[in-house]
């Protein structure tokens, strides 16, 4: 079947008319055949790259040709990768060589970000292990591989134009389009190649502090997360991740001094970052080089920003941290001095503030401080809600009394709090009853 279908398939990519279905076609057959297509890939490699030097197809469906390449190569022994990948990229490399030296101006900067994308699209799904069932839920998918000599074929490369993407670094660095392209090709790789990127972690790390503490990106905090998820837990590797997550950390902290409003994408990425570091590896928040204190004012500070997925970042960040206030003394302490402050935060925020389509992030953070923190909760609770007019002025006493009693009673149910926020923050609004709220 292959065979007849192959020819027709290859030449269709030379017709320019015919572009979106016969790129999109071939990914299909590399993904779901590759196993079988090891006889046909030095034939489906030269036709792509012809197509691709001709520059027959826009730039998407470019992308998607490297992704089916990566899934092609991904079948071959070790060697052929290698080799294939050599003839493939090298063009490219040498054209980001030239492009690494010219004076940045727009023209270069399309043909740079091309570059890199097809390089990251490439890498995306090359890959030589087969992946098993997740070890457990947040953990990194768990891969077997046949025995090999030396790393993987993508470490190599990347290992090979390291060099060069700094150099392009070094001229575009207060280009945010052109960081997000290198990032999204270390972000794809070790998405991929999990365990296997680990030669590249110590210094990949040193690049991504050298490139936040000079200009600060949130594609780069994208990436530390990615490495904190995937090699925080690991023994040799944590020194560098731990460097790093200190580094961009204080970073950021600096930003939070000087007004963050104006960086709700990196406030958003640093959250997340926050939040992973301490669900994989909470030892993270016994340094004393991190500043708990600052990063917990800063959540507090966050929740009020207007955009959506910033404050829903907050809102894991903080669930994340309060089941830590046991077990890592430093949490502990700050929840315990400045707790009080994130729940007047949460009840603004329920009081009116914020979106209602935040509630259900609202009511987690609620239901993780009566979880883990109840006594202290339950004095808060009291004293937040006492002064006339908190959160609002449309609900009196007595309902906010009775809001209390119902969040307290709930430590196990979270929809049964989600309900209660829901209903609570309609009567803030003044919304409670009417039709409007009912399609709520």
């Amino acid at each position: 079947m292959l065979s007849s279908v192959l020819p027709l398939v290859l030449e269709a990519l030379g017709n320019p008319d015919l572009s979106v279905s016969s790129v999109s076609t071939l990914k299909k057959i590399c993904r779901e055949c590759k196993y079988d297509l090891p006889p046909y890939a030095t034939n489906i490699v030269a036709v792509s790259q012809e197509v691709l030097i001709k520059q027959i197809h826009k730039t998407s469906q470019c992308m998607w040709l490297m992704q089916a390449l990566g899934f092609l190569l991904s079948a071959l022994p070790v060697e052929d990768i290698l080799r294939n990948l050599h003839s493939l990229i090298t063009p490219y490399i040498q054209q980001l060589e030239k492009l690494a030296d010219e004076t940045p101006n727009p023209s270069n900067k399309l043909a740079i970000i091309h570059i890199l994308g097809l390089l990251s699209n490439l890498f995306t799904t090359l890959d030589i292990t087969k992946q098993e069932d997740e070890s457990g839920e947040g953990t990194p998918p768990v891969k077997t591989t046949l025995p090999q000599l030396g790393p993987n074929p993508v470490v190599v490369v990347l290992q090979q134009v390291f060099a060069l993407i700094q150099t392009v670094l070094s001229k575009w660095l207060n280009d945010s389009q052109v960081v997000e392209a290198v990032c999204a090709i270390f972000e794809k790789s070790v998405k991929t190649l999990l365990h296997d990127f680990a030669p590249m972690v110590s210094q990949l790390s040193e690049m991504l502090g050298q490139m936040y503490s000079t200009i600060p990106q949130a594609s780069a905090l994208d990436l530390t997360r990615q490495m904190v998820h995937i090699f925080a837990s690991e023994t040799d590797h944590f020194p560098p991740i731990k460097a790093l997550f200190e580094l961009v950390t204080s970073v950021t902290l600096s930003i939070f001094q000087q007004g963050p409003r104006d960086h709700p994408d990196i406030v958003d990425s640093f959250m997340q970052l926050q939040a992973q570091a301490l669900k994989r590896k909470p030892d993270l928040f016994l340094s004393e080089n991190l500043d708990v204190k600052a990063v917990f004012h800063c959540g507090v500070l966050s929740l009020k920003f207007p955009e959506g997925p910033t404050v829903k970042s907050t809102c894991l960040f903080f669930t994340e941290l309060l089941p830590h206030c046991g077990d890592v003394p430093r949490v502990g302490q700050v929840v315990q001095e400045d707790g009080k402050l994130l729940l007047q935060a949460v009840l603004e925020a329920i009081g009116g503030q914020s979106s209602r389509s935040l509630m259900d992030q609202f009511a987690e953070v609620l239901f993780s401080l009566n979880k883990h923190c109840f006594a202290l909760l339950t004095v808060w609770l009291k004293e937040v809600l006492q002064p006339p007019g908190f959160p609002s002025s449309r609900v009196s006493a007595e309902q906010k009394d009775t809001f209390s009693q119902q969040i307290l009673r709930e430590r196990v149910n979270k929809r049964r709090v989600k309900e209660i926020v829901k209903e609570f923050t309609l009567l803030c609004r003044g919304l409670h009853g009417t039709e409007y709220a009912a399609e709520y």
